[in-house]
């Protein structure tokens, strides 16, 4: 998946994958991760996603950090908020209130940026990537979260044969293999949303669930 890619779905609206509502997992599961008040969360190839102020109204500070100069636009517009922009080697930071998205590459985040983000939210991010990228996304970007960092995953599973991804499927066995070095991983929920999923439906596909895990960085 080149950066092109997706720049050109937001240009032409394809973006299927925002959600018009916070994520159900998030709300179902995120108490359980017990995070201080003020803590800050970082959530990954963010969008425009509802989640972002669902969790600054939980008293967060969030921070995003998204491809699409467009997404970053539309984000801020659509919550009436008008950010202040400075730039860095890092990307374009737009900060208002609670909420700061960088709009740059993910996988160019430092640990000394996410040293104080005690936690992380990915609904979007993990299964928008190809196995390859997948694997360094998990044992490179998350390495530089902090030890003690607590996160919520969000991933979708289908027969991979019946539709070409993004987003692509993605197993409790890869969920356990990239992430048990580093983290303690534990299943929450495992749901079935086929009938929920019209566009899924429409493609063939036969079982479609989505699943939350609770992460945990350790030592």
């Amino acid at each position: 998946m080149q950066p092109d890619f997706w720049q050109q779905r937001w240009r032409e609206g394809r973006i299927g994958f925002h959600q018009a509502r916070p994520s159900p997992l998030l709300e179902a599961h995120w108490e359980s991760l017990q995070l201080a008040p003020g803590s800050r969360v970082f959530v990954p190839l963010c969008g425009k996603s509802l989640d972002m102020p669902w969790l600054a109204s939980r008293g967060h500070r969030v921070l995003g950090v998204e491809l699409s100069q467009l997404a970053v636009d539309q984000f801020f517009s659509e919550h009436g908020l008008v950010p202040d922009v400075h730039e860095s080697r890092l990307g374009l930071h737009h900060v208002a209130d609670a909420i700061e998205i960088i709009r740059g590459d993910a996988f160019a985040l430092d640990a000394a940026t996410l040293s104080d983000c005690g936690g992380v939210f990915d609904r979007a991010a993990l299964i928008a990537l190809p196995p390859d990228l997948r694997e360094r996304y998990a044992l490179a970007l998350h390495a530089r979260l902090p030890i003690g960092c607590r996160g919520l995953l969000v991933t979708l599973e289908y027969p991979q044969h019946q539709k070409d991804g993004p987003p692509f499927s993605v197993q409790q066995d890869e969920v356990m293999r990239v992430y048990g070095r580093d983290w303690q991983v534990e299943l929450l929920e495992r749901r079935d949303i086929l009938q929920r999923e019209a566009s899924f439906l429409d493609e063939g596909i036969t079982t479609l669930h989505t699943c939350a895990y609770r992460l945990h960085k350790q030592a």
